[in-house]
């Protein structure tokens, strides 16, 4: 991502600054979704812009729906959500233009190159060759991916592939980039490669929202967490906001996720 393009983002140095408009990546109010039963349930939620956020639940807790519903593939049945002060309900391809999602399966063509890849999600984006044929090539190279840009992704590895995906989400330099577990199924090298990428683009200014089940990689890398089930957020804040909450200086991400999930509905 170019960092020309982020540096006009302004990152809160405290939990304070959430209450300016103007700092606020993501702002949720009463977002309700049900399916057969309710699933999301009058959520609210502020990400800071310039953060990594996690966003935690236990399995049907409502996670991948709620970001869904953040990347517009989803329809909410009530709530506003706005991105960068973006209504996404008046204005969908404004708040898209400036989101990348990236699922815990995505999506490759196997038979295209990353060149290609890139070259093809590029254009859905509208952005001009002139612009994309660089930044294809700094993020092919950033990623580790820049001599394997000419090969088929049919024989990549699971990892391979994240990161083609992950470049794909970046190419049209999102401030907002949100990821459904990307590092399930990694070995160990390449979950790290993906975590410092991560990292990389909230040190470049830009939001990053994830969700994963290891606890241990959002305690390290997330500056907010953010717990939710039955569809409604437990607690939020930082590591050392949890650990008050739940009543343990050296309690860890483990054992607050614990004690709050296992709480009565």
């Amino acid at each position: 991502m170019g960092r020309s393009a982020l540096a006009a983002l302004d990152t809160p140095a405290n939990a304070s600054s959430l209450t300016r408009m103007t700092d606020l990546a993501l702002r949720i109010r009463g977002l309700t979704k049900a399916f057969d039963k309710p699933v999301i349930t009058g959520l609210d939620l502020d990400v800071a812009a310039g953060q990594l956020y996690a966003l935690l639940g236990p399995n049907g807790a409502g996670k991948t729906t709620t970001l869904r519903m953040i990347t517009g593939l989803t329809r909410p049945d009530a709530g506003t959500i706005e991105i960068y002060g973006i209504d996404a309900a008046r204005d969908p391809l404004g708040a898209k233009a400036i989101t990348a999602w990236l699922p815990d399966d995505p999506m490759l063509y196997d038979k295209l190159t990353p060149t290609e890849y890139l070259a093809f999600v590029a254009g859905l984006w509208r952005v001009p060759p002139a612009q994309a044929v660089p930044e294809a090539e700094r993020l092919l190279k950033w990623l580790e991916l820049w001599e394997q840009r000419d090969t088929r992704c049919e024989g990549f590895s699971r990892g391979m592939k994240q990161k083609v995906a992950l470049a794909g989400a970046l190419i049209h330099s999102p401030r907002l980039l949100i990821l459904d577990e990307p590092l399930t199924g990694l070995d160990a090298t390449m979950a790290r490669s993906v975590k410092d990428a991560l990292r990389a683009q909230v040190d470049a200014g830009a939001t990053v929202i994830v969700t994963t089940h290891i606890l241990e990689v959002a305690e390290r890398l997330a500056d907010r967490i953010g717990i939710i089930a039955h569809g409604r957020m437990l607690v939020e804040g930082t590591m050392d906001e949890l650990r008050t909450r739940v009543g343990g200086a050296d309690a860890t991400l483990e054992d607050a996720f614990i004690r709050l999930t296992s709480e009565p509905a």
